[in-house]
């Protein structure tokens, strides 16, 4: 009986190594900073520290400006001072660098406040990474899945192996799922099979890829045309508010501003060389429009008065010429036959 258990147990073994012999090894790897990176709740706390931390900057350089303050003062006043002052001044200045120093070492330094909440701040984070990675291992096989950004050492890794933006999706599922209704779950997990299936098939990767980049690329097209249509729709409402405006300022028989302004800069010369004094702003902008078109409808009838009067001139002219040229012909006719 031992026997044949000792034989059962030795073939078991065979025959597991055998199988793992021949079975592909499935190693993967994740990029802990980048998943961080892009992790928004992670964001939006390391933009606060990083606040809190320029608020520490700013007291360590105030700290460094009233120390320097007091140096130049002690620099200035030395010569004046007893040496028992000097000393004491020397100390305070002495006191307030150590003060600065410790200051700085306790926000900065390798124990630092920033060091301490920053790991504090990515601990729950990295604990939903370690639990997605998992997840992702178990679901899809792997045998080893490493963290590129950690101490261990990797001279070379292949993007294909790079499950970080796996990790991520699981991390943002797990968000949208507490706020998404019985429907609007359905349609995720139907949208989650899609995306795994890609992850598992390299070449959707890449086609999906390019359909990413085609959409991308359709979207800025369609924004750019957007904008161009709204560009020349301002300018178009630019121009009629324009027309509308010159349209108005004829009608109430207002002046432009040129006009104004040449007005009441330039005084008017009167034929005797006397100036007029100028036209004010105001009388100028009251100018009668009804003045205005009589005195160009007289000045139209004046033009075509003259020119009238200067066609007719001339009709009398060729006249008058014709008529000496008719009563010369019988003199010359005579002339020759005598």
């Amino acid at each position: 009986m031992r026997k044949q258990f000792l034989f059962i147990f030795s073939a078991f073994i065979v025959a597991y190594t055998s199988q793992a012999q021949t079975r592909t090894t499935r190693i993967g790897y994740i990029d802990m900073e980048y998943i961080l990176e892009n992790v928004s709740d992670y964001k939006e706390a390391k933009a606060q520290l990083e606040l809190k931390a320029q608020k520490w900057k700013q007291d360590i350089e105030a700290k460094k400006l009233d120390i320097n303050i007091l140096k130049e003062g002690l620099k200035a006043e030395r010569a004046l001072l007893t040496k028992e002052l000097i000393d004491e001044r020397e100390t305070e200045i002495k006191f307030l660098e150590n003060e600065m120093l410790d200051y700085q070492q306790k926000q900065f330094g390798a124990e630092g406040n920033l060091i301490h909440q920053k790991a504090a701040l990515a601990k729950p984070i990295q604990d939903q990474v370690f639990t997605a990675v998992q997840d992702i291992a178990e679901a899809k096989s792997y045998d080893f899945v490493f963290d590129k950004s950690s101490d261990l050492t990797m001279l070379f890794s292949n993007k294909k192996f790079d499950i970080s933006d796996q990790v991520i999706r699981v991390l943002n599922r797990t968000d949208k799922r507490e706020q998404l209704t019985k429907k609007q779950l359905k349609d995720q997990e139907a949208k989650e099979k899609v995306e795994n299936a890609i992850d598992e098939n390299p070449a959707m990767q890449d086609r999906q890829k390019a359909l990413d980049e085609k959409r991308t690329a359709r979207e800025k097209l369609i924004e750019d045309r957007r904008l161009e249509q709204e560009a020349k729709k301002k300018e178009y409402d630019d121009r009629r508010k324009a027309i509308a405006a010159e349209r108005e300022a004829k009608k109430n028989g207002t002046v432009s501003e040129p006009a104004k302004t040449d007005a009441t800069a330039k005084p008017a010369t009167a034929t005797d060389g006397t100036a007029k004094p100028a036209t004010t702003g105001t009388e100028a902008t009251t100018t009668d429009p009804s003045v205005d078109k009589a005195a160009e409808r007289q000045k139209l009838y004046e033009q075509r008065k003259k020119e009238l009067e200067d066609r007719r001139k001339k009709i009398l002219e060729e006249r008058e010429a014709a008529k000496k040229a008719k009563e010369a012909e019988p003199q010359k006719s005579n002339t020759t036959n005598n």
